[in-house]
């Protein structure tokens, strides 16, 4: 039996903030969306153009809270070729949140709140 990785999903308040962040941040672009028929959520699927995994931001309507993500002990890592160029690129967004140069690895923040881990190819 093979499985093959097919999306992750964040739930967001604000869909076109958390798709401009997504895009400028990590070069991700909407490959397809999902509205319920009665308008209560939206679907958004993110992509980089190159592979078939994808970042699905759920909007619901009817919610004005901010998510519980409890102690950020999740998170969506993903990989770069030019760490150096991400780092000061993710800086000058001000969205970094942790940097661990013995690992070499860093966390960016979305604007819900939600940690992804940058890590060198």
């Amino acid at each position: 039996m093979k499985f093959t990785f097919n999306h992750f999903n964040f739930n967001v308040l604000n869909l076109e903030k958390s798709i401009m962040f997504y895009e400028k941040a990590l070069g991700l672009k909407e490959v397809r969306r999902k509205k319920a028929e009665d308008e209560s959520f939206i679907l958004v699927y993110l992509g980089d153009g190159k592979t078939d995994f994808t970042l699905e931001l759920t909007w619901m309507k009817d919610r004005i809270n901010p998510y519980n993500l409890g102690d950020e002990e999740f998170h969506l890592a993903v990989a770069t070729d030019n760490y150096e160029e991400a780092l000061k690129k993710h800086k000058e967004m001000s969205c970094i949140k942790l940097i661990n140069q013995s690992m070499g690895i860093y966390f960016i923040t979305d604007p819900d709140g939600y940690w992804i881990e940058i890590v060198k190819k």
